[in-house]
């Protein structure tokens, strides 16, 4: 069979069996099986269905994600492009702003420094005004100096000397120096002047006498019982010193309150019994009388000397009138050698004040000369008693010294005022006292007469540091006062310094003006009237005066 067959064909034989086989082995089963089935297929059909279906659904998601995932992608990437874009916006708007903001800055920058070069500017074309006014103001100053200093050496070489003791002239001269003012030195007793150097200023010229008018405060306060004569008080008023001191450092607020209880018309009378406001009466042409403060209540005038003036010769004879008893010598220069050898004592008046009052401001120009605002460089053994005085008159720092020596018995009188912007009393003082270390050897003081005099040297309070600063600067006062005349130096109730420094003004006297030209109708003027008149073109002018006038309106009528 084998050989009957090939081996090809009996392949497919077989197949072909085995595939009848199964197909009727599958017949009966699907047979069997038929009902089951259907259920099963339905069911699987469903199921298929379903199954499509979700993946469809699932597919359609599937989709439907990758299309949000590239819808996401392509907005993130737009988001993405639109942030790059404002950034890039915003950084340019950055840059700009910084630019701008860089761009301001520098223009403020500039700006700044443009406007600190100009303060610069200006602070150096300040600096350089004020340095200018400054050389300005030396130089001024010092062309000021040097004019008064050529008026003081033309003065003195146009002195006339003839009659004066040349060895006291050139002793006075020498302290004088290089100080331009004026020198008076005479015997206190007699009126015998000695010299006068700088004739023009000390007998032709008037000048405010700053503190010196506290002598004259002082007799007036002790003679109507203002200034007590036991302890050298301001009777009602509060004071930080008694008269003796105040004298010696010159205190201001002390004679203010004094005289405003004495009153203007009071002092002006105990001015003019001591000299003042009137000549001397000295044998040389020319005398200025000086100036009494008429109808002023300012209480300056009583510390300070305002609207008051006088001269070194004036000065020289009010020092000598109230150290010798109250006599008011006639200062005289005896001309040649008849006068000289019977020189004869002349009293111009006599202080009409008790001696007890007049001498009683002795000790406080003794203070002076010690311990208070003359005593640099004055010799202590001499016994010179004065007082010193500072302000401002005539464009300038005026100072004066006016003294007697020995005050036990006064022998000479000296008077200094010294101007120029370091004039002070204290440098008058030791102009002074250079002179009297030169007169040293003929001024005598015997024990009999140092033993009869009733006044002590020492001053009233004692002397501590504190007190020596303070009288070193005392004298100053009267320099701060007229630095701002709106000021005064005036004590409170408890005699404390008051830093306001304010002026007591005592309220002024009633009193009725008087003209000193009563004009009536009948009055004619003394010079006739005169009418200027200009042409229209500016280049011609006619002065006509009244009487022409007339002349004219008669001629200008029909006839």
């Amino acid at each position: 069979m084998k050989f009957m067959f090939p081996e090809k064909f009996r392949l497919v034989s077989l197949v072909a069996i085995l595939a009848v086989i199964f197909t009727v082995s599958f017949d009966s089963t699907a047979q069997t099986r038929k009902p089951a089935d259907k259920k099963a297929a339905a069911k699987k059909a469903a199921d298929n269905k379903k199954a499509t279906a979700k993946a469809k659904d699932a597919k359609k998601d599937k989709r439907k994600e990758k299309e949000q995932a590239k819808n996401s992608k392509n907005s993130r990437a737009k988001d993405d492009k639109a942030k790059r874009v404002a950034d890039a916006k915003a950084k340019d708007a950055k840059t700009k702003k910084a630019d701008k903001r860089s761009t301001e800055s520098k223009k403020e920058s500039a700006e700044r420094r443009r406007k600190e070069e100009e303060r610069r500017q200006a602070a150096l074309a300040e600096q350089r005004r004020r340095e200018q006014a400054r050389r300005e103001a030396i130089a001024r100053q010092q062309a000021y100096i040097r004019g008064l200093r050529t008026e003081t050496e033309t003065n003195i070489a146009n002195d006339r000397i003839d009659g004066e003791d040349l060895a006291i002239r050139n002793a006075a001269i020498n302290a004088l120096g290089g100080n331009a003012g004026s020198v008076v030195v005479m015997e206190a007793q007699t009126g015998k002047v000695l010299t006068i150097v700088n004739q023009n200023w000390a007998v032709r010229s008037t000048i405010r006498p700053c503190s010196t008018i506290k002598l004259v405060t002082a007799a007036a306060g002790l003679n109507e019982g203002v200034i007590s004569k036991e302890n050298g008080s301001v009777r009602n008023a509060s004071t930080r010193r008694n008269l003796d001191d105040a004298l010696a450092f010159s205190d201001n607020p002390y004679f203010q309150r004094a005289g405003a209880s004495i009153g203007n018309q009071k002092l002006v009378e105990y001015g003019r019994q001591l000299g003042l406001g009137a000549p001397t009466g000295i044998n040389l042409e020319g005398e200025a009388p000086g100036r009494l403060p008429y109808n002023n209540n300012n209480a300056r005038i009583y510390s300070h000397g305002d609207d008051t003036e006088v001269s070194t010769l004036q000065l020289a004879v009010m020092a000598a009138a109230l150290t010798n008893g109250g006599n008011r010598v006639l200062p005289r220069v005896p001309r040649n050698t008849v006068e000289k050898a019977n020189f004869q004592t002349f009293y111009k008046a006599k202080v009409e004040l008790p001696q007890q009052n007049v001498r009683r401001v002795i000790p406080g120009m003794m203070g002076a000369a010690a311990y208070g605002t003359a005593r640099r460089n004055m010799d202590q053994n001499l016994g010179v008693a004065g007082k010193t005085g500072s302000c401002i008159d005539k464009g300038s720092w005026v100072g004066l010294f006016t003294s007697v020596a020995p005050i036990e018995q006064p022998k000479y009188a000296i008077a200094v005022i010294t101007r120029g912007p370091n004039a002070r009393g204290r440098v008058a003082a030791a102009v002074a006292a250079k002179i009297y270390s030169a007169l040293s050897p003929q001024i005598v003081r015997t024990d009999r007469n140092l033993a009869q005099t009733e006044f002590h040297i020492q001053p009233k309070t004692a002397i501590t540091a504190a007190s020596t600063v303070a009288a070193a600067n005392e004298d100053d006062d009267d320099e701060a006062d007229d630095a701002d005349l709106a000021k005064g130096d005036i004590a409170d109730a408890n005699g404390n310094r008051n830093d306001g420094r304010n002026v007591i003004v005592v309220p002024n006297a009633p009193r009725t003006e008087k003209k000193l030209v009563q004009k009536t109708g009948s009055s004619q003027p003394t010079f006739p009237p005169v009418v200027i008149t200009y042409s229209k073109d500016g280049k011609t002018t006619t002065i006509i005066n009244d009487q022409q006038n007339k002349k004219r309106e008669r001629l200008a009528k029909p006839q």
